[in-house]
Formats: C-alpha cells, sequence, structure tokens
C-alpha cells in the first residue's frame, strides 16, 4: 500500500518534536536555527509542525548547528523514517581498531598511576595496571560486578567511601561533574537512572543534585586515607577529538595525577605495602 501525503506528514511528526525540543534545550528560536544551519525558518516551521517531510541533509545540517550528540542524531534520523548514520560498536569492532590501540596505549603510559577509560554513563571499560592495584588496597574491586560503575564504587559505604577524605564535598563536586559532563548538556534517561541510584546512597542529600556556581572547580582533589597515610590526587579527562561514531564521542579516558610530592613519592610505596599484606594473609 503507497503511503499518502498524510501519512508521510503524520511520521513525520516524532522528527518534528524532536527537532523542537532540541531547539529548546539550546535556546534557540526558529530564525536562530534558520541562520545557524542555513535552512529557511518557513521550512523549520513546517519540519515542527509535521506539514514537511524534511530530507536526510537537511535533517543532519539542523542536527549540527543545534550541537545534537551522535546517539541522539542517530534518534532524529530514525524518528523522520532514515537509516541511523553513525555507528555505535563495541571497542571490539575493527571501526574502533585505531582509537582501542591509542587508548591502550595511553593508558600504559600513564603507570604507575591510574587511569580509566569509561563511557558517558561512568561504566569502566578499559583500565591500566596501576588503577586496580591502588584500588585494590582498599576495597576488593574483583567482589564487585561487571561493568563497574566508577561513581557507585565512588558513593558505596562499602565501597570506596569510607577511605575518601571530606567525603561529601567529593560527593558533591562529582555529582555537578555528572551535569557539567553530560553529553550535549542534556541529561539523558540513563544518566537520571544513574543520579536516581546515587541519591538511595545514605547520607546524599537531595540538594546536591542541583549544582551551584560554588560547585564549579578547575578540579576536584580525591583524598584517599587508609591506616593514617593520605593519598592525595586529581584527574584530567581526555576526550576524541570530532568523534565519527557513537562509541568514540561518549568515551572519556580519566587519568589521575599525584597532587603532591609527598603523593608522587608515596603512591608506589603505598601498593606495594598493601600487596605485601595481601600476600600474607592469602
Amino acid at each position: 500500500m503507497r503511503a499518502t501525503a498524510g501519512d508521510r506528514k503524520t511520521a513525520s511528526n516524532p522528527a518534528g518534536v524532536l527537532l523542537r525540543q532540541w531547539r529548546d534545550v539550546r535556546g534557540k528560536t526558529q530564525l536562530d536555527l534558520s541562520f545557524d544551519a542555513g535552512v529557511s525558518q518557513k521550512h523549520i516551521s513546517f519540519v515542527e509542525s509535521g506539514r514537511s517531510v524534511p530530507s536526510r541533509q537537511m535533517l543532519l545540517d539542523l542536527a549540527q548547528a543545534l550541537e545534537i550528540p551522535l546517539r541522539e542524531r542517530n534518534a532524529l534520523l530514525v524518528a523522520a523514517g532514515y537509516a541511523p548514520l553513525y555507528s555505535d560498536q563495541g571497542l571490539d569492532a575493527p571501526v574502533m581498531k585505531s582509537i582501542t590501540s591509542a587508548l591502550q596505549r595511553m593508558l600504559r603510559q600513564h603507570e604507575p598511576f591510574p587511569a580509566i577509560v569509561m563511557d558517558r554513563h561512568w561504566n569502566v571499560l578499559m583500565t591500566n595496571e596501576a588503577a586496580p592495584r591502588l584500588f585494590n588496597c582498599f576495597i576488593d574491586m574483583a567482589a564487585r560486578p561487571s561493568p563497574r560503575n566508577l561513581l557507585h564504587v565512588m558513593f558505596d559505604p562499602v565501597g570506596m567511601r569510607p577511605f575518601i577524605a571530606n567525603w561529601s564535598e567529593t560527593a558533591r563536586g562529582l555529582l555537578a561533574r555528572v551535569y557539567r559532563e553530560a553529553l550535549g548538556h542534556v541529561m539523558d534517561e540513563k544518566t537520571n537512572a544513574l543520579l536516581a541510584e546515587l541519591s538511595q546512597y545514605s547520607g546524599v542529600k537531595p540538594e546536591w543534585r542541583t549544582p551551584s556556581p560554588n560547585d564549579v572547580m578547575p578540579m576536584i582533589p580525591l583524598t584517599f586515607v587508609k591506616d593514617g597515610e593520605r593519598l592525595n590526587y586529581f584527574s584530567m579527562i581526555t576526550t576524541v577529538g570530532t568523534p565519527q561514531t557513537v562509541t568514540a564521542e561518549e568515551l572519556r579516558l580519566e587519568c589521575m595525577f599525584p597532587a603532591d610530592d609527598a603523593t608522587e613519592a608515596g603512591h608506589g610505596r603505598f601498593i606495594l605495602a598493601h600487596a605485601a599484606r595481601r600476600s600474607v594473609h592469602h
């Protein structure tokens, strides 16, 4: 059966709704978007109302102007009746080989300090050898289910939380980071679900989910304390420039650096001491 013009308009409505939502998120009028994308305001209005069926290229131009993340661009294309454009394959896929190799090289080069590759929802995908060595000085990482979520590890009262100095300030800073680093500066469904899960831990206050200007810092210091020893770190984040796949866009490489000379000198000694204690107990 051939689709009528009315059917095509109805089918295009989901794309129009999504487009309008993203335009609202970005705080742009139809005229603003028209200038940015090189598409007439009238045409944008027709697309949003479902009176016009947008071409694939037009949708891509509008998505680019609105800085829509690649995963959501795929959703926009599908809503308009087109096939998704951006690959969403795992790190072991052939298309990801060069990026995976680069990440592995960066992880190795950051030894002896921890480095972790995560997805957009803080799930750990890869680490260097130093990361589990450090965390295993405090908790048994092997006992935690995969994929391990770094925020759950930090917030869990039977995880790293008891060993984090000034935990309240650190937790609030981490939640502010979730908002600040949300892909496309939009809280997606899974990120909201993660925040809801973290809020269930004891001691997590509801107001922490609302970032304030005071939460914006050049870095979030992370201090671990055990057996009278203090280790001070800070992180630097690396992302993939001009990504062309969903997976690549959502990757984050977090490298932990010693925040002072004492930590730099004591990091290796601390890990060796606790490794020796574990071997004695076993």
